[in-house]
């Protein structure tokens, strides 16, 4: 099998949406996503990324033998913040365990140093999913602490975790 990123192609809009139509992956993510998620929904994503600015925004197709599972993507940051990228990312509920975001991210983060002069990448996972923790950590991420309070979902009042890789 092989795992890889690759631009998003609007051909994709079924797969995306029935990966994110799920709410055990909703509620791992920020809030703004549609539930249903319908394959409307997948084509306005897919074609707001592909229009965008190319300098700031890496968005990427997570793909198993070419078929998406995920999406993962690196936002840079602006005003002094600008060589400093937030990571975001998910893959569906059938290719949970099996390592594949751990790869996706040291893939991810490997093309954005060598292709950008972003010397900063950081994620915010909710601290109560530890998978989400165990991948970043797993791919070299440094955990830098505990917001604690700093987000609602779902109607509660949820710590974050900050977690960082520096180009070396």
């Amino acid at each position: 099998m092989h795992l890889s990123i690759r631009e998003w192609r609007i051909n994709d809009k079924s797969a995306l949406a029935e990966n994110l139509n799920n709410l055990k992956v909703l509620n791992n993510l920020r809030d703004g996503l549609p539930y249903p998620y319908t394959e409307q929904d997948a084509e306005d994503f897919i074609t707001a990324m592909l229009s965008a600015n190319k300098n700031s925004t890496y968005a990427f197709a997570i793909t198993l033998d070419d078929e998406v599972i995920g999406s993962i993507g690196v936002f840079r940051r602006d005003n002094i913040h600008y060589r400093t990228a937030e990571m975001g990312y998910y893959i569906g509920e059938p290719y949970w365990g099996n390592g594949y975001m751990t790869n996706i991210i040291k893939q991810v983060c490997e093309y954005i140093f060598e292709n950008t002069d972003i010397i900063r990448i950081f994620a915010e996972p909710f601290a109560h999913n530890k998978a989400s923790c165990r991948a970043l950590e797993k791919a070299g991420f440094q955990y830098e602490g505990t917001l604690r309070s700093n987000a609602v979902k779902c109607g509660n009042i949820v710590d974050m975790k900050m977690y960082a890789l520096i180009r070396e």
